[in-house]
Parts: structure tokens; sequence; C-alpha cells
């Protein structure tokens, strides 16, 4: 999913992965196309990256640009960072 030949965040997405969900993706960090919602997007990454992503995405809460996305189907503005947090325990 990364955007080649542009060195400009105009027309991608960042997606930072954390915990389990850095774990299960198998790298910290990727870029994706802008253009879609986050439902749209979590299942690219899940079919990309297989089940145990998949899984983790199913259960994890998310960050557009540092603010909680509640509706999953909201156009993803371009150049946003996205970040996957699976759930944590412990307290």
């Amino acid at each position: 999913m990364t955007v080649h030949g542009s060195d400009s965040t105009a027309g991608k997405l960042t997606i930072r992965y954390f915990a389990g969900a850095r774990a299960a993706a198998g790298t910290p960090e990727e870029s994706a196309p802008a253009g879609r919602c986050l439902d749209e997007l979590t299942g690219e990454l899940a079919e990309r990256h297989g089940a145990r992503l998949a899984a983790v995405l199913r259960a994890a809460s998310f960050l557009v640009d540092g603010v909680t996305c509640h509706d999953r189907r909201a156009p993803l503005p371009a150049g946003a960072t996205i970040d996957v947090l699976p759930p944590f325990a412990g307290g």
C-alpha cells in the first residue's frame, strides 16, 4: 500500500500501528492512498496482512489525526495519520 513516486502526503494516508497491531502487521507504519473511509481502509489492511491483523482491527480503536474516530464511514482526509490502537490490558 505504499505510495510510490511522491514525497507529498497530500494524496495518501499514514497508518501507524501500536503494540499488538504492530506485531500483527509486521511493520510500525505504512501508507495507503487517500479517498476511502475507515471501514474500507481496515478491510484493505486485513486483506493485505491476513487474519492476525484482521482480528486486531476488529477490536482496535482508531485515532484520525489524534482524534478518536466515531464515524467509520466518514471519508478520511488526504494527508491524515491513522493510529491503530489495539485493546490494552493492565492498569
